[in-house]
């Protein structure tokens, strides 16, 4: 029988390999759901890969019921293993840059949506329509927060910096053994209960490669993020926590 919960502690692993700082946004994350929307809220876990945050959802707030969308078979075969029988989640495969895929949700609305370092994927015509699309799905005085890569194109002395630390800092951890994103993949797709769900992955996406690991330096930055919410509808926007080049921008209905 598949360990999902070892594969849970091995994607937390891979991803701090990129983000240390990975638990620190979680719980600002959290604080701002338990301040605006209480402490049983209706989660929408927008590309939710393995279920990261629904994880540390049901952790803080044992009465939250959450909806984990994504369309990676692979991370969505881990996060249905790792809460099959939980009757507070669900997990739904949709394509977000589909216009109708809120109409495979359970529900109409949502407390609070929340996502992590995944949105910086989309350009920003979809990603603003993505923000459109939510304003209809989170009820009024609900929240969505956004955890991401946004550098400002205004510092480049400070990108440059910070990606030079964490570039040396990523060799280290390579030298310590740790698995970056490609090496991750290759474990999966070298495993009996994940391996066809990793080909149809990598149908969708192409195989990871070393070089194509890193975040996508294109990103809007802060401010773009709080206009195109507020543009959206999102009656309050503003940073709720920043590194050097990540953020997390709240949004309130």
């Amino acid at each position: 029988m598949a360990d999902w919960q070892a594969w849970q502690d091995s994607w937390d692993r891979q991803q701090e390999f990129y983000l240390p700082d990975r638990e620190e946004r979680f719980r600002v994350m959290l604080d701002a759901v338990e301040a605006l929307v209480g402490d049983r809220p209706r989660v929408l876990d927008l590309a939710c890969g393995t279920g990261t945050i629904t994880a540390r959802v049901l952790r803080r707030f044992p009465g939250a019921v959450t909806t984990g969308v994504d369309q990676d078979p692979a991370l969505l075969t881990i996060a249905r293993g790792h809460f099959a029988g939980d009757e507070r989640t669900g997990f739904v495969t949709a394509d977000l840059t589909d216009r109708d895929w809120p109409a495979l949700l359970p529900y109409d609305s949502y407390d609070a949506v929340l996502t992590a370092t995944a949105l910086h994927w989309l350009a920003p015509d979809p990603l603003r329509e993505l923000y459109g699309r939510l304003r209809t799905l989170v009820r009024p005085g609900g929240v969505l927060l956004n955890a991401d890569h946004m550098p400002d194109p205004a510092t480049p002395r400070i990108n440059a910096a910070e990606r030079a630390f964490t570039e040396a800092r990523q060799v280290r951890a390579r030298e310590a053994g740790v698995l970056d994103w490609p090496d991750w993949w290759a474990t999966v797709a070298a495993a009996p209960e994940l391996a066809e769900a990793a080909e149809r992955r990598f149908a969708l996406y192409g195989r990871p490669t070393r070089g194509a690991d890193h975040k996508d330096e294109g990103a809007p930055p802060v401010a773009w993020h709080l206009q195109a919410l507020r543009d959206a509808g999102f009656t309050e926007a503003r940073p709720a926590w920043s590194s050097l080049t990540d953020a997390v921008v709240l949004a309130l209905a």
